[in-house]
């Protein structure tokens, strides 16, 4: 009898998450036991490089639970880097990913399905409403969606995750796709093919703290506008020549009035000038900077990931 492959396949890739792995699998095997017109199903939980117990509390879970594989890293590469390796070794002929904090509710899998047995190759999840999170994460959260669309030419829905349902088609899609700086959501939505956004409101976390702190947040911002949009280099280049019409106005007022000789005190003009003039450079070496040092990774071409090993309930395949 040859293997069955599953049908769906639950991609959940976790850092430090010790307190939410096990009443994560309970629902999301109690939810996928409940769906009769799934054949077969698997989960693929990707561990980050915890330092925790996170891979300790999930090994003896393998016996209760048949169908996990625990795809375990050698160390910490960040979540996009471990959702995508999870990706990678996703089986069935529909994935979805989410996250491991139990803010995605697993209750929403079954509107995935029934949209993509429709013919929706992508179904996202649209927050609603965030519960257990700061103003200044609302506040910032929502401008980054609203920027970001307007930046890119790509149509990224706002509000949304990466908890979404993606046919086999787009992870053949995706697999193509290997750069190292990632913004899923951005490559999904680039690969094209039927969407539909499904509504929810995102619940707070079921223990553990945040994995994204400002510093992230603002990184995988930047990450998520310099891989689809050329517009900060554009807005040097316009900044540049806006300075320079302004320094060359400056430069026939000063000339005139040399003719006319009428000195003027020139200190502060000169060093306003001067600081100003000095502070545009910087933000275009900046900017240039960014697009650089993600060409420079990119052409190093490193693997996104590494493998530990693999853990199922048939045992350890080492890779």
């Amino acid at each position: 009898m040859g293997l069955v492959l599953p049908e769906i396949s639950i991609v959940v890739p976790v850092y430090n998450e010790e307190g939410n792995v096990e009443e994560l699998l309970e629902r999301l095997f109690s939810i996928m036991s409940g769906l009769t017109t799934v054949t077969a199903f698997e989960f693929v939980v990707v561990n980050d490089g915890s330092t925790d117990g996170t891979l300790e509390r999930m090994k003896p879970l393998l016996a209760r639970f048949p169908m996990l594989r625990i795809v375990n890293l050698s160390r910490n590469f960040g979540h996009q880097l471990a959702a995508t390796a999870g990706l990678d070794a996703a089986r069935g002929e529909a994935v979805i990913l989410m996250d491991g904090d139990l803010q995605d509710p697993p209750e929403l899998i079954a509107d995935f399905i029934a949209h993509w047995r429709a013919g929706y190759d992508v179904v996202y999840a649209m927050r609603r409403k965030r519960d257990g999170e700061s103003r200044f994460k609302l506040i910032t959260a929502s401008l980054f969606y609203r920027v970001i669309r307007r930046l890119t030419n790509v149509a990224i829905p706002v509000d949304t995750g990466d908890f979404r349902l993606m046919s086999r088609r787009v992870l053949v899609a995706l697999s193509h796709v290997r750069e190292r700086h990632r913004f899923l959501r951005g490559l999904v939505s680039w690969v094209g093919y039927r969407q539909i956004g499904v509504g929810y409101d995102r619940a707070e976390r079921f223990s553990g703290t945040t994995k994204y702190p400002l510093s992230k947040m603002i990184k995988f911002a930047l990450d998520g506008i310099t891989s689809f949009s050329e517009i900060p280099l554009r807005f040097a280049t316009y900044l540049g020549f806006v300075t320079s019409g302004f320094a060359f106005m400056y430069l026939l007022i000063v000339l005139i009035l040399n003719i006319l000789h009428l000195n003027l005190q020139g200190y502060t003009s000169t060093m306003a000038a001067i600081l100003f003039l000095g502070g545009v450079q910087l933000i275009g070496i900046g900017i240039l900077g960014e697009y650089i040092g993600r060409i420079y990774d990119e052409v190093k071409g490193r693997p996104l990931y590494l493998v530990a090993d693999v853990l199922s309930a048939d045992g350890v395949i080492a890779e």
